[in-house]
């Protein structure tokens, strides 16, 4: 049930991280007119600081001190999750015509499978 109850937790923040990432990602790239990649990557890693915060405070309840180690790991663990998500969008709207949003959409929901499990088993390991 604990495992159930973080998972749901990452979830929430994950999405709070995902009004982040998608308001960043659209300013920058509407906007500002920015390579979508580029924005997409900014969007991204805005939402991977207040995620890890969200999650080290709620989420985990962590207390370990090496907060600048924990940080590094959540951050590792989130650039191979940057370099899935837009690998992921590059293949749904480059080669199957999907919609770049909803290629991000898609994509942030495989990502999260990966940030969920790792940072569990890793980051925030007690």
């Amino acid at each position: 049930m604990e495992f159930f109850i973080k998972f749901l937790k990452f979830g929430i923040v994950g999405a709070s991280g995902v009004i982040v990432d998608f308001g960043i990602t659209w300013i920058l790239k509407e906007w500002v007119k920015i390579n979508r990649y580029a924005a997409n990557s900014t969007g991204f890693f805005a939402a991977v600081i207040s995620n890890y915060i969200l999650n080290r405070i709620w989420t985990f309840h962590s207390h370990d001190a090496e907060v600048g180690i924990q940080f590094a790991k959540f951050l590792a663990v989130s650039a191979v999750g940057l370099a899935m998500n837009n690998a992921l969008i590059y293949y749904f709207s480059e080669k199957r015509g999907l919609p770049f949003y909803l290629s991000k959409a898609v994509a942030t929901g495989i990502v999260m499978i990966w940030n969920f499990g790792v940072n569990y088993l890793i980051t925030f390991r007690a």
